[in-house]
């Protein structure tokens, strides 16, 4: 196989614009995937990525397609393979929620293009411009695709426009495709031949490969993804190169429709390497794969840089007994997810736990449910919080993640927020509601701009205001039609204190939260309110209060469940029933001093989406 006829390529786009489906055309087209095994969203094998109908994982397949020599089209209409040669694609397809960005980065480094996939009914949309930004960041050649153009609402003309006058393309340049019915799929992957180039790794040169993903199989150990860079992969003992751990592989082959092991990885392909290591932070996403012994590469690739968390929150096992099951599971997560940190941590209230760092809520949400459902571990999570620079009054900078690490305020000299480039990308009719709701929250108005029927507005804000609920609010003023990216760009003074929420005149740490004094009513009382919604009612009386510094801001009472202890009785005299009922309140009152409230994992849960 000569390297001049591989191509390396990703999909980019905004979530929901399409990614996925032509990525099955693709696979259909090529023949990679035989019609009886075909089924929707092919390479979404996560079953949470199919539950909630978005990528969540990146996913490299290798598709074979012949290719004439002479007219140098693609023989896939009518399965001619004479006088023909063997092209490779090495697609990747990549997520498009804001929150899986870190995916689409590692994806575009595995590669030499790129195609940028646009909805022809929704049109531009923010993750449409920051995975174009990506892109064009990383020198990579993009080819513009407008998709869904079988759609009835479908405006392929005005969106090319939109693309033309946004990023430049010249008009011959976009093609116009449907990922449902497959058109103008082969003339795609014609353009992908044409307009990516070849890898240009030398094979004579000594192994280098890239590793852009990993993940556990309990029979193979860590399984990593790898671009060969230089040189070629077998069967031979191998070296990472940042770990300094030495290997034998046990299976080397290409991902196909499945694992296909054929013992070697050319140069410039991509490929799975089954190392058989069974510790998992020895394979760590970004490391070099080189051949151990004379014949090692001497500089390694540069990899990627670590992706820095913005949400944290702490996990506690939902049975202490389940720690270990736990410990387990965050370990092998995070090989899959480079993204996902954690530390373990000590609560006096919870026990042991880990304190998680995560991109972004949706982000969160996603790991605690792969956790229960991949690893059969039930978690408790605690309220969201950003991370806060705290100056001392002895001069040191301590970072707060939790409010249990806000030091006493005698100590404290000033606080820190991260504040963020926020870009609203919507359609003109809803910029009046949009400019309403960012009225009522510490936003910093930078800039509008007009793009046709399309505005993007730009405001500096808060990332504690943006992973609360803003996103929620932008779709809700919008009608769903308006999107957002944002970047954390520096750090701003904040009057900050810590809300404890009080359940039975109890503190309960896993509800306390960081938030601003001007907001703690507010966040205070919706918290109360929603804790006396879904909270399920004890034997006896339960307040709940929102408490900062000793002073009560929010108050609200679930009342005790009530059994009718005089239904046994039938007539005699009045003094019975009094006599029962005094005794019912006794109890009830005995328990309310002595009892302590358990909050279930769904409340939990309830409570972060509060």
């Amino acid at each position: 196989m000569s390297i001049q006829n591989i191509r390396n390529f990703c999909i980019i786009a905004h979530v929901d614009h399409g990614k996925s489906t032509l990525a099955d055309r693709m696979l259909e087209v090529t023949g990679t995937v035989d019609a009886r095994q075909m089924r929707d969203q092919f390479l979404d094998k996560i079953g949470l990525e199919r539950e909630r109908g978005i990528t969540i994982k990146l996913q490299a397949v290798r598709m074979e397609v012949e290719m004439g020599v002479e007219s140098g089209k693609l023989k896939i209409e009518n399965g001619e393979t004479l006088n023909s040669q063997l092209s490779i694609f090495n697609l990747i397809d990549t997520p498009g929620h804001i929150d899986f960005s870190y995916e689409v980065s590692r994806a575009l480094a595995a590669c030499e293009g790129a195609i940028l996939l646009v909805d022809a009914s929704q049109g531009i949309q923010a993750q449409t411009l920051a995975n174009y930004f990506k892109a064009r960041d990383a020198d990579l050649p993009i080819i513009p695709v407008v998709n869904k153009i079988d759609l009835p609402a479908a405006r392929p003309e005005e969106t090319a426009l939109d693309l033309m006058e946004t990023f430049g393309f010249a008009e011959e340049e976009i093609l116009f495709v449907s990922g449902k019915s497959g058109q103008g799929v082969a003339e795609l992957l014609q353009a992908v031949i044409e307009r990516i180039s070849a890898p240009s790794g030398r094979s004579e040169d000594p192994l280098r490969a890239l590793i852009f993903d990993s993940y556990y199989d309990p029979y193979q150990g860590v399984v990593a993804m790898v671009r060969v860079v230089d040189g070629q992969l077998g069967r031979q003992p191998l070296r990472l190169m940042h770990a300094g751990q030495v290997f034998e592989p046990l299976e080397v082959g290409f991902a196909r429709a499945k694992p296909d092991p054929t013992g070697l990885i050319g140069t410039g392909e991509v490929g799975y390497v089954a190392t058989g290591l069974k510790e998992i932070d020895q394979v760590r996403v970004g490391d070099t794969v080189t051949t151990d012994g004379s014949l090692q590469a001497r500089a390694s690739l540069p990899g990627y840089r670590e992706p820095k968390p913005m949400v944290f929150a702490n996990l506690f096992p939902e049975d202490a007994d389940q720690l270990n099951e736990l410990r387990t599971a965050v370990e092998k997560y995070n090989l899959t997810d480079a993204a996902f940190t954690f530390a373990p941590i000590n609560s006096p209230v919870l026990g042991n736990g880990f304190r998680c760092g995560f991109l972004g809520l949706l982000h969160l949400d996603v790991v605690r449910q792969r956790l229960v459902e991949e690893f059969g571990v039930d978690t408790q999570i605690t309220a969201p919080s950003v991370e806060y620079q705290v100056q001392t009054t002895d001069g040191l900078i301590q970072v707060a993640r939790a409010p249990q690490e806000l030091p006493t305020p005698t100590r404290v000299r000033e606080i820190q927020e991260p504040w963020c480039l926020v870009k609203i990308f919507t359609h003109r009719d809803y910029v009046g509601n949009l400019i309403k709701m960012t009225e009522t929250r510490r936003v910093e108005f930078v800039d509008t701009r007009y793009l046709g029927e399309r505005v993007e507005m730009e405001y500096r804000m808060p990332l504690s205001e943006v992973i609360r609920d803003f996103f929620d609010q932008v779709k809700s003023v919008s009608a769903g039609y308006a999107s957002l990216d944002y970047e954390v760009t520096e750090y701003r003074p904040v009057d900050l204190v810590k809300l404890e929420v009080h359940l039975n005149h109890q503190p309960h740490e896993a509800l306390s939260q960081l938030v601003v004094r001007g907001q703690a009513a507010d966040v205070g009382k919706r918290l109360v309110y929603k804790l006396k919604d879904v909270l399920p009612p004890q034997q006896f009386q339960v307040p709940i209060q929102a408490v900062v510094g000793g002073k009560i801001l929010a108050r609200e009472t679930i009342p005790a469940v009530r059994k009718d202890v005089t239904a046994k009785l039938y007539g005699g005299d009045r003094t019975r029933k009094d006599k029962l009922l005094k005794k019912q309140a006794a109890g009830k009152k005995r328990m309310q001093q002595q009892g302590r409230v358990h909050i279930p994992f769904e409340v939990y849960r309830e409570i972060v989406r509060v």
